[in-house]
């Protein structure tokens, strides 16, 4: 744990069918640390590349976005908060997650109500923010601040990141930027996602999770929400 580079909160589904095909649409396994065999299906270019942008991440939904530790900070002291945190929040229910176009490109998104997700979201950043690194100049210039609202450049100085508090989106990707072959990578995801989407769709912990030297995201603990 201490060689990696950075560190998230993530949600991450708990073993079986829907993270299985998961790993295997986006060709990474988070909690193995390890690659998969993607599927083949046809489409105007390969799966592989469709996948490109977030399979190193691999299949999650953010809840505190990647961060450098603070000066002093040990990766078990992050991860003895990260368990503190999970004990003082409670499990959500939602309907279940809808497959759409998010600004761009494909993702899972809940559907309902979701201000407890919400809350939730900004409970994990507000409380883990003290173990994160300020943000280095350059690391600030590849938000592009210019393009940001004032409110995201609050968000961004204050908590590393601008889609942070009313700005979160909760969502789990499934694509890089989608072309002219939007419509062909959601049909088959859909029929590689068929029957196995939740519904509803239950977060019952959240995962601290790593980057390695190479860029790839592990997961390093699943901590139940317990209160």
């Amino acid at each position: 744990m201490d060689q990696m580079k950075r560190f998230a909160i993530y949600y991450a589904p708990e073993p079986g069918p829907f993270t299985d095909a998961a790993a295997a649409w986006l060709g990474w396994d988070l909690a193995q640390g390890a690659p998969t065999l993607q599927p083949a299906p046809d489409l105007p270019r390969p799966l592989a590349e469709v996948t490109a942008e977030p399979r190193k991440y691999g299949f999650h939904g953010t809840l505190k976005p990647p961060f450098r530790l603070a000066d002093g900070v040990t990766a078990a002291a992050l991860a003895q908060a990260t368990a503190r945190l999970a004990a003082s929040l409670a499990p959500l229910k939602l309907p279940g997650l809808q497959m759409v176009n998010l600004e761009g490109f494909l993702a899972l998104t809940p559907m309902g109500d979701t201000a407890a997700l919400q809350d939730l979201a900004a409970e994990v950043v507000r409380n883990l923010d003290p173990y994160r690194a300020a943000l280095t100049s350059a690391e600030i210039a590849r938000r592009r601040p210019e393009r940001l609202t004032p409110r995201q450049r609050d968000l961004l100085a204050t908590y590393g990141y601008p889609y942070v508090m009313e700005q979160f989106q909760f969502h789990l990707t499934l694509s890089g930027p989608l072309g002219d072959d939007e419509v062909a990578v959601t049909a088959a995801a859909a029929q590689h996602f068929a029957g196995l989407i939740p519904q509803p769709f239950h977060i019952r912990d959240i995962c601290l999770c790593g980057e390695d030297a190479a860029g790839h995201f592990h997961l390093l603990h699943r901590y139940a929400l317990s209160a």
